[in-house]
């Protein structure tokens, strides 16, 4: 079978830069409480015009043109995101014709913050089998729409921000090595959305409960993540054949900067070798990691051959690794 490999990254990051001292305005926080616990201090949020196909439109065409790939090439677009412009028809059909990929199939992919990963799983199949040569994954979120800035635990954490890459047939030796999924859906109840889906329908009652914003019991997932972070990393490299002294870098789901020490300090990684720009973006669910690695690519921090390992976590409880060589 032959592999898939990343041919092109792009990025979008949207309009209004929010800081933690502007939190402070609105909830009982402040600046060294949150960078402290988090490593955080800025987040973007997308305009009120602005959509979560917007942002991945735009991602989308910069990692095409950085693919010199056309958009009416891309057999299949994959958006990854839990904050869809609506529940139909999906994010990717709007993507599909804000691009013009008139040719490709498209649908949407949920698996929270693991969602780009799992999507470039899911492309890896097509592409590897000879379905398809060319694949859009696109992970984009418009968290800033499902906040409770009443919230102090879950409102300075999250950031709008969308990141694609091309994904298309290799005959060499590079392209995706291996991939690890997971899930533990007992673990649901610690990451969630209550509202608007067809248990909880909008409703006046729904609305004034502020049942259409996330959710989150923060120690439980943090216990969680830094388990699935080390283990699924570990297990993709394992399943490519390789030891944790053939990662190059990592390019990690960047929801803490503890969870992310921890699991560099795994896989025997210096930070030098971690992709990290919570600090400025904070945690943008399935857009994080393809953000961070479209920042990696163009700073030129990923050489040719790397072994590149990316790895995520989040609601469902999900958990998310591979390994690419670039």
């Amino acid at each position: 079978m032959r592999k898939s490999k990343i041919i092109g990254t792009g990025s979008a990051i949207p309009e209004i830069r929010v800081t933690n001292h502007d939190l402070e305005k609105i909830v009982d926080t402040n600046d060294e409480w949150i960078q402290s616990r988090t490593g955080i201090s800025s987040r973007y949020f997308a305009a009120p015009e602005t959509n979560t196909s917007d942002l991945s439109a735009r991602a989308a065409q910069k990692a095409l043109e950085a693919a010199g790939v056309k958009a009416e090439d891309i057999d299949l677009i994959i958006v990854a995101t839990i904050t869809p412009d609506m529940g139909l028809p999906s994010t990717a059909c709007m993507v599909q014709d804000l691009i013009g990929a008139t040719k490709a199939s498209a649908f949407d992919l949920t698996a929270a913050c693991s969602g780009f990963v799992y999507g470039m799983a899911v492309a890896d199949q097509f592409i590897s089998s000879g379905f398809y040569n060319h694949v859009l994954v696109i992970g984009a979120e418009t968290l800033s729409r499902i906040l409770d800035m009443s919230d102090r635990n879950t409102c300075v954490l999250f950031g709008d921000g969308a990141g694609a890459v091309v994904m298309s047939a290799s005959d060499s030796d590079q392209g995706l090595l291996s991939f690890q999924l997971g899930a533990d859906g007992t673990g649901g109840k610690y990451l969630y959305l209550p509202g608007g889906g067809a248990k909880v329908p909008a409703s006046h009652e729904s609305v004034d409960q502020r049942l259409h914003y996330i959710k989150m019991e923060g120690s439980d997932v943090f216990k969680f993540a830094v388990r699935a972070m080390e283990s699924s990393s570990v297990t993709a490299i394992e399943k490519a054949g390789l030891s944790i002294s053939d990662v190059n870098y990592m390019v990690p789901h960047q929801a803490n900067i503890r969870i992310i020490q921890a699991a560099a300090k795994k896989l025997r990684l210096p930070m030098e070798k971690v992709q990290v720009n919570l600090n400025e973006y904070g945690n943008m669910s399935a857009a994080s990691i393809p953000v961070a690695l479209d920042e990696a690519v163009r700073e030129n921090k990923i050489k040719k051959d790397d072994n590149v390992v990316m790895v995520g976590f989040g609601g469902g409880l999900t958990w998310a690794s591979c390994v690419m060589k670039w």
